[in-house]
């Protein structure tokens, strides 16, 4: 057993997250360092007040014996697992001054899938726990094609929207992936005790919260980061005007990811959410799976309809993020006031697709504003 895997398994004990200033104490002084001097309260005022209240539970080994009792492990940023890409999403929000999205210092998880590969081009589906019947039907057709596609397919285990996308993938045969507000061991929610052992088989369960620890509100809302940083892109399947998917999906805003909602009856108090979404232009509108597809820019994944896979690096793109692209200078850099008038794309959207442009090296940042880059990560991939 490492020191590293040691230390990470002490300090996600010791730290409620998203704990910044620990993860930025970490990153300075390395896992086995910043949790000697955490013990011994030799650190910044900041660390301090994220870990003096449980610094003394040192708790690691049991912690990581207990987990391995159970079939889980623990995936660190050591490890080949580690899905650093997608969490690169969120270190980049936190050094741009967002608050709660701090990079988790690991991951419990349980399931025979590969974090990392899980990752890689996901789609999050999430919703309303008191989901209608069309918005069930709806987030499960939605896992099933997915599923068809190759896409695995991210939620948080909840009743209603998220227990229907799983099953729904599930039944494609695909990879599904829980991330959860509680310890794997909580038996949290237990009307899908046994759905999260089928998610295991095929896919995987994760979390950031250590053996024995209850769900609570404030996890589910922390956690939702995860499911937005994990994933290429969110679909709200349903959503009331306040709710945990809306806190899912503002957070993949800033993360720069692809925010998706599907549009319901009128009337429907669950669909309140998703039209407020459209309307202000925080999602794009999406009613198939070749929506999705589209709107995500998933390279490599073959369509619906059987053509072959992208050639070129803005292939797959979706015709909003085509037109952004377009508008971008391939020297000097324009304002996104600029080039929302340019491209005729509305300025939110303009500010959502920038940065996942950048992670995708289409476009960068420089002194005076967006450009279009010369390479970059997809483009290495093609």
């Amino acid at each position: 057993m490492s020191a590293e895997r040691l230390a990470r398994a002490y300090l996600l004990r010791v730290a409620e997250p998203p704990a910044p200033a620990l993860v930025a104490f970490v990153a300075e002084h390395g896992p086995v360092e910043a949790a000697a001097l955490v013990r011994r309260g030799h650190a910044p005022d900041a660390v301090i007040q994220e870990t003096s209240a449980r610094r003394e539970l040192d708790l690691a080994r049991r912690d990581l014996d207990e987990a391995a009792r159970y079939g889980a492990r623990l995936v660190t940023p050591e490890d080949d697992e580690w899905p650093a890409w997608p969490l690169l999403s969120l270190e980049v929000a936190t050094g741009r001054g967002a608050q709660g999205v701090a990079a988790p210092l690991a991951l419990w998880v349980r399931g025979r899938g590969r974090l990392d590969e899980a990752a890689q081009d996901a789609v999050a589906i999430v919703g309303a726990r008191a989901a209608t019947d069309y918005g069930e039907h709806t987030a499960a057709d939605l896992g099933y094609a997915l599923a068809e596609q190759g896409v695995p397919v991210f939620s948080g285990a909840a009743y209603g929207i998220d227990g229907a996308a799983h099953r729904g993938t599930l039944t494609g045969h695909g990879v599904t992936v829980a991330v959860l507000g509680c310890a794997l061991d909580a038996g949290y929610p237990a009307g899908h005790v046994g759905l999260l052992n089928r998610i295991a088989e095929r896919g995987a369960i994760v979390s950031e919260y250590p053996p024995g620890t209850p769900p609570g509100r404030h996890r589910f809302l922390v956690r939702n980061r995860l499911i937005a940083a994990l994933t290429a892109g969110t679909v709200v399947v349903e959503a009331g005007r306040r709710s945990g998917a809306r806190n899912t999906a503002t957070t993949a805003g800033v993360l720069g990811k692809v925010v998706m909602a599907v549009p319901g009856p009128v009337g429907s108090a669950m669909s309140v959410g998703c039209h407020e979404l459209i309307r202000d232009a925080h999602a794009t509108l999406v009613a198939s799976v070749s929506d999705v597809l589209d709107t995500v820019g998933r390279l490599g994944v073959g369509r619906p309809d059987g053509t072959a896979r992208p050639r070129r690096r803005t292939d797959g793109l979706g015709p909003q993020a085509i037109r952004v692209h377009e508008a971008l200078g391939a020297r000097r850099g324009k304002s996104p006031e600029g080039i929302a008038t340019e491209s005729g794309v509305p300025l939110a959207r303009v500010r959502a697709l920038l940065p996942a442009l950048e992670l995708d090296g289409l476009s960068e940042r420089c002194e005076t504003g967006w450009r279009r880059a010369g390479g970059g990560r997809k483009a290495a991939r093609q």
